[in-house]
């Protein structure tokens, strides 16, 4: 098909009218709705009823508890069998040499909330002093230490990412004294061929202050050596024995 130049022309000034009355309709219905306050307004869907604790330390009402302060019916040791950590006035404790503890049930995405205490009797120092960690997915580790005057490298000081991320700010309390974590933790997305697509994500509270935020996990937690991610999505909570008597109470997870 044959078109003159100035058939062309008319198609081209027409199209070229039509795109502005498109404009001008589309910045009217704008200027409509800027006067709506409804076409702003999102309706549907609505965000599920959920009734907050009487304190941050009491679980809400959509919460898993973990530990109420009487047993350990929601934990194992890491082979599986019953977890022979000691519970007394409301309180789990590490029992040296048995092990450390895991949650029967795996999660991905969670908002956790655990207190924790260090021992009064101080022994050691650095690491060697009143050290656990709380580990999302059985490996993301973050530090429980008495961090209050002792020192150690500061990404493994109370609240670090374990190897991987110091804590904004030291806000740990004397030993003896309860203290809180509120983790927001994000589990990785893998690929079909096994990459990380999104890392896993931490942000921390302690004792109400923010002391990591939204961190980019860069794999594993790892001793020695480079992270790595497994290719897992989900996986327990673990609380680990370093062989000092910490103690923990309250715990709840809400999967997000």
């Amino acid at each position: 098909m044959h078109f003159s130049s100035s058939t062309l022309i008319k198609i081209f000034l027409t199209l070229l009218f039509v795109s502005f009355l498109s404009q001008v309709f589309a910045q009217d219905d704008w200027k409509k709705n800027k006067q709506n306050p409804r076409a702003t307004e999102i309706w549907n869907p609505v965000p599920p009823k959920v009734t907050p604790g009487q304190t941050n330390s009491q679980a809400p009402s959509d919460a898993i508890v973990l530990f109420d302060g009487t047993d350990l019916s929601q934990w194992t040791n890491m082979k599986g069998e019953q977890a022979s950590w000691t519970v007394e006035d409301g309180a789990m404790t590490v029992k040296p040499r048995t092990g450390s503890i895991m949650t029967k049930e795996n999660f991905g995405d969670v908002q956790l909330h655990i207190e924790w205490r260090s021992p009064t009797e101080l022994v050691g120092e650095g690491q060697g002093r009143g050290n656990s960690g709380v580990f999302l997915m059985n490996q993301f580790e973050v530090q429980v230490l008495d961090s209050y005057t002792s020192s150690t490298y500061s990404n493994g000081q109370a609240g670090s990412i374990y190897k991987q991320y110091v804590p904004l700010a030291n806000a740990t309390k004397a030993p003896g004294e309860w203290q809180t974590y509120d983790i927001i933790f994000t589990a990785p997305v893998h690929g079909s061929s096994g990459r990380i697509v999104h890392p896993a994500t931490l942000t921390v509270i302690h004792n109400g202050v923010l002391i990591q935020n939204h961190v980019s996990l860069l794999g594993g937690t790892a001793y020695i050596g480079v992270p790595e991610y497994d290719g897992s999505t989900e996986g327990p909570i673990q609380l680990q024995d370093h062989g000092n008597l910490v103690s923990y109470r309250n715990i709840w997870v809400r999967k997000l």
